[in-house]
């Protein structure tokens, strides 16, 4: 009797052992598996941190940029209002003379005479039917008189110059000249002599240019459409290169 009792005890205890056993096991892969996760958790935060400290340093970078572009902004919007100062004090502001030019302008304006502003600048469109006849350069007594306005311009106003661009239309010339690109240059040449030579105008404020048919305004197809491209543009334009020295405040 003793001897089953203690076989039986003997049983007991080794079942137990074994089920011990393999709770022991299952506990160390558990805990084995967690550790995975803590440092695969603790690698993933490393990496996040060494993220955000990277946004952190781009962010006072970009800070920094942010203030240049404001210190830079504000520093240019300084020279612009004392350049405009500039300018206004010198009579050269060009809203006035936008409406001095379109003033003078309008007894030319039935023949297709025509002002405008763009960009801060003021063109003047003289169309050939009042300036030139058909192959000439020789300007017309309607083409001086509309010219001694930019000449008057250019008197009152010493910090504006004078770009004179002969335009022509597609058809090819039947002159002297050898293609269209020649006439359209000759003809400024010839406005730009006009203002030195019968105006007195500085010649070192006044540029001739002639771009020929190649900044057409109409449809050289067209009758109307080459009347409309065959002009002269006048552009007046302040010398900034000057009046910027002025807006220093100097």
């Amino acid at each position: 009797m003793k001897q089953v009792l203690f076989s039986m005890l003997s049983a007991a205890f080794l079942l137990t052992s074994c089920v011990s056993s393999k709770k022991f096991k299952a506990a160390n892969e558990q805990i084995a598996g967690l550790n995975t996760q803590v440092a695969d958790l603790t690698s993933k935060a490393s990496a996040l941190e060494g993220q955000v400290n990277q946004l952190k340093t781009e962010n006072i970078q970009y800070g920094k940029e942010a203030e240049d572009c404001r210190k830079a902004k504000e520093a240019i919007a300084t020279r612009l209002d004392n350049l405009n100062k500039k300018l206004a004090e010198r009579g050269t502001s060009l809203s006035d003379i936008l409406e001095r030019t379109e003033t003078a302008l309008q007894a030319f304006k039935e023949q297709g005479a025509e002002v405008t502003s763009k960009n801060g600048l003021v063109y003047i469109s003289m169309p050939d039917k009042l300036a030139f006849r058909s192959g000439s350069t020789q300007l017309s007594k309607d083409g001086k008189k509309l010219l001694s306005i930019v000449a008057d311009v250019l008197k009152d106003n010493p910090g504006v110059s004078a770009v004179i661009v002969g335009n022509t239309d597609a058809v090819p010339v039947k002159s002297a000249f050898k293609d269209n690109w020649s006439l359209s240059t000759e003809r400024a040449n010839a406005a730009v002599r006009v203002l030195k030579s019968t105006y007195h105008a500085d010649p070192a404020r006044v540029t001739a240019a002639g771009k020929g048919q190649y900044d057409p305004i109409g449809d050289n197809s067209t009758a109307a459409g080459r009347a409309k491209n065959r002009r002269n543009m006048i552009i007046l334009n302040p010398d900034l290169s000057r009046f910027w020295e002025l807006s220093k405040g100097e």
